[in-house]
């Protein structure tokens, strides 16, 4: 049995949380596959101002999809350090610790779907569950 592959762009706030997501065949390159997040997202949040974005955004093909997207938001690359041990990086590691909560759910670990809506309603539940769970935490 053969599992189609899956790519995943999600969008986050500062705090971690999901703001919006798509799921498409993995055949598509990051850049294309950010645009079509940009486009959904920035409809729903027509305020946003700043995006931060990992070494796979970079590049003019990229920046012209956002320029007929929206024009006003000012993207900031942040590239991996080249040190051969982690380093934390202002604003990287808000994606990656959201990524890797939302790999906790066993489900988001692998490619499981065959079909990229199941994806996608997965990983939004897995991110129902983080918020919850926020909401849930008590505060001191």
């Amino acid at each position: 049995m053969r599992f189609p592959c899956a790519t995943r762009h999600i969008s986050v706030d500062t705090e971690g949380l999901l703001l919006c997501a798509i799921v498409h065949a993995a055949d598509i390159q990051d850049r294309d596959g950010g645009i079509m997040l940009m486009s959904t997202m920035f409809g729903l949040f027509p305020f946003l101002l700043k995006l931060y974005a990992d070494s796979g955004y970079q590049g003019p093909k990229f920046r012209q999809g956002l320029q007929r997207v929206c024009r006003r938001i000012n993207v900031e690359i942040v590239k991996r350090s080249d040190l051969g041990k982690f380093v934390v990086l202002p604003r990287r590691w808000v994606v990656e610790r959201s990524i890797a909560w939302l790999n906790r759910c066993r489900r988001l670990a692998k490619d499981w779907e065959c079909l990229n809506r199941n994806a996608l309603a997965f990983l939004r539940w897995a991110s129902v569950r983080l918020m919850v769970r926020k909401l849930c935490q008590e505060t001191k």
